[in-house]
């Protein structure tokens, strides 16, 4: 019979809102509903117990790149992030030639089905030219149907989402294709306008990547993309929360028209995070990173992020003002709906895999859970 642990005392976050003076009860690898008499006591009073983070984009951390690295390489960016309390990750890959991008989702879909990644994402190549960001323009191509399928079928039914700029010449087929094969079509660096982006949202698209970066602003007689994934219900919107990529006010506009039921906080993290400042490559394209920022050597263009999810959990309670419960469910609940594991992560309940996180008062990460087995043991006694 698997060992079974109490863990007690502890403000618990669950689907239902906060529960004080909580437990969440583990069995072996699980959560379970109730516990025997003789079962191991964890006392986390003066604490709070939350599911594990989901992180659906993602490319590295602890030096390591999801893009370029061996499997060990990769393993070392996901043991990274676990360590910050992403229990759950998708790996994002940067624009590249098509057979390379075949080859790494031939590498990473091993580890999805090993279970150390929840699938892939592809960001580019299908993406614009206008809007490009961290991504090679020399490398950029229009997101035809037949070379949006080969990345598919080379991730061996791993694939969970791909970021396209819509507007370009087949990316509404791309979007429709996608959708007809259960993969989470994103708009993303992308120069669309209002209207253009109301047909690929028709068309089944149902993320906005990274949402107010890399696409037009709002502006009150051309809307742009913006008004439209923030009006459309059937969008869900992530955002970075680390300070840098977003003022406050936009972060609050986009909680007050999408409701905290679509909202999915993202680190879009490359190799630095939880590594440190210097000099690193995001695919072909060489970064400094200075006092946490990401930056583009040629350029300066901000490329990705140092973020891990603990910080932007703590920044939404902290700064933004959330309440525990919504940032969870934008850090857990609704990014696993979306990857299609809701069933076995993003909410502490019966059943589900025994993936949390516990906090302090003021909401730093004291420790981690995956599977049953603590990565990070926090603080007893």
């Amino acid at each position: 019979m698997a060992a079974v642990k109490v863990l007690s005392g502890a403000r618990v976050v669950l689907p239902t809102g906060v529960v004080e003076n909580g437990r969440v009860i583990v069995e072996g690898a699980r959560i379970a509903g109730s516990a025997p008499g003789s079962a191991e006591r964890v006392d986390l009073s003066g604490h709070w117990v939350v599911p594990g983070f989901v992180d659906m984009h993602v490319h590295g951390g602890g030096g390591a790149s999801f893009t370029n690295g061996t499997v060990e390489d990769v393993l070392k960016g996901i043991h990274t992030h676990r360590l910050h309390g992403t229990t759950t990750m998708v790996a994002s890959t940067v624009t590249g030639e098509m057979d390379f991008l075949a080859q790494r989702a031939g590498l990473l879909s091993e580890l999805v089905e090993q279970g150390d990644l929840a699938g892939i994402h592809f960001e580019g190549p299908f993406i614009s030219p206008c809007r490009k960001g961290a991504h090679s323009e020399d490398l950029l191509r229009h997101p035809d149907p037949a070379e949006v399928r080969k990345l598919m079928d080379a991730a061996r039914g791993t694939a969970r989402m791909f970021t396209l700029a819509t507007e370009l010449p087949g990316g509404l087929d791309s979007v429709r294709l996608l959708a007809e094969h259960g993969v989470i079509a994103a708009i993303g660096h992308t120069d669309a306008t209002y209207e253009q982006t109301v047909e690929a949202i028709d068309a089944g698209a149902t993320v906005a990547t990274h949402l107010y970066n890399a696409m037009p602003a709002l502006g009150h007689r051309a809307p742009g993309p913006i008004a439209a994934l923030l009006e459309d219900e059937r969008i869900t919107v992530e955002l970075i929360n680390d300070g840098t990529h977003l003022h406050p006010a936009s972060l609050e506009l986009a909680f007050h028209h999408k409701g905290a039921d679509r909202v999915a906080f993202i680190t879009d993290a490359m190799d630095a995070a939880g590594f440190g400042d210097g000099l690193y490559h995001l695919g072909p394209l060489e970064v400094e990173v200075k006092e946490g920022v990401a930056r583009l050597v040629e350029g300066g263009s901000i490329a990705g992020s140092t973020l891990t999810l603990d910080r932007a959990f703590r920044r939404a309670v902290t700064v933004d003002g959330l309440s525990a419960e919504d940032a969870v469910r934008a850090l857990c609940a609704n990014p696993a709906r979306l990857l299609g594991v809701y069933d076995r992560v993003g909410s502490l309940e019966p059943g589900k895999d025994a993936d949390l996180v516990v906090l302090d008062e003021a909401f730093t990460l004291k420790g981690v859970m995956r599977r049953g087995e603590w990565i990070v043991a926090p603080p007893l006694g």
